[in-house]
């Protein structure tokens, strides 16, 4: 079983100055899911989300993949690598939910299972060379990973049942038209482009961005005037908190604000 960071096998973690990078760490297939990963990630994303010192989680892949959903071979091969349980599939609800700023870098291929993960991040970039698929109809599945649930409310219902009934793959160029992903990056630029989003996230007010990323997890269940009644509240809140204070000085004297952190 795994128990978080310090267990990862298939994935690796690392933060700085407020942005961590959980990055799916199977080159040699890129980044293929097997069941261990499944557990690995879900155990590592339960623990980053209780981390103050994490603003930001980029969710990318080593090497040339992003995730292109599970691993064939390894499942026909009658692999498990370890026992899965219901919750383990969750992964995608704290993709979406966590107190960070999701931001899936897809460097290669995505789809499957991996395509739902991504679906469930709060934002999605793309590497020109990016490949895109649901798949699972391919595979006589049925899908996983939340994808009917994410990626309605990214590109549209009508366009999301096409992906999943009509499964074909994509580039990046059609993702971006689609509204998939909302910036195509080229490959020797994408490592720097990614990083310049994620510091830009992770230099706004903590306060502030963890507050504005409940308000969006939180609309999502709410009628408008209910809705309205806690984004106020929590508005008067926000503007009361230091980092607004500071934010208004900064302003005044032309300089960086200084979070507190």
């Amino acid at each position: 079983m795994s128990n978080g960071i310090a267990a990862l096998t298939t994935a690796r973690f690392e933060v700085d100055d407020g942005v961590g990078r959980l990055i799916l760490n199977r080159p040699e297939r890129l980044n293929a899911m097997t069941n261990r990963m499944v557990v690995e990630v879900h155990d590592a994303l339960a623990e980053i989300a209780d981390r103050t010192d994490v603003r930001v989680l980029i969710l990318t892949g080593a090497g040339r993949g992003f995730c292109p959903g599970a691993d064939l071979k390894h499942f026909a091969a009658g692999e498990s690598d370890i026992a899965t349980r219901p919750e383990h599939f969750r992964v995608a609800l704290y993709l979406h939910r966590m107190p960070q700023v999701t931001l899936a870098a897809i460097n290669g291929a995505c789809a499957g299972a991996g395509f739902g993960w991504a679906a469930a991040c709060d934002l999605r970039v793309a590497a020109r060379s990016a490949s895109f698929n649901s798949a699972f109809l391919n595979v006589a599945s049925a899908g996983d990973m939340a994808g009917p649930w994410t990626l309605p409310r990214i590109v549209g219902a009508a366009r999301a049942r096409e992906l999943y009934f009509l499964p074909e793959k994509f580039d990046a160029a059609r993702a971006l038209e689609i509204g998939l992903v909302s910036r195509v990056f080229e490959d020797a630029d994408f490592g720097a482009e990614v990083e310049t989003i994620a510091r830009r996230l992770a230099s706004a007010s903590p306060h502030a961005l963890r507050t504005m990323k409940r308000n969006f997890v939180d609309a999502e269940t709410m009628d408008l005037e209910t809705y309205l009644q806690v984004e106020s509240e929590r508005h008067l809140q926000v503007m009361a908190h230091s980092d607004a204070k500071e934010a208004f000085r900064a302003f005044a004297e032309k300089r960086p604000p200084r979070f507190g952190g």
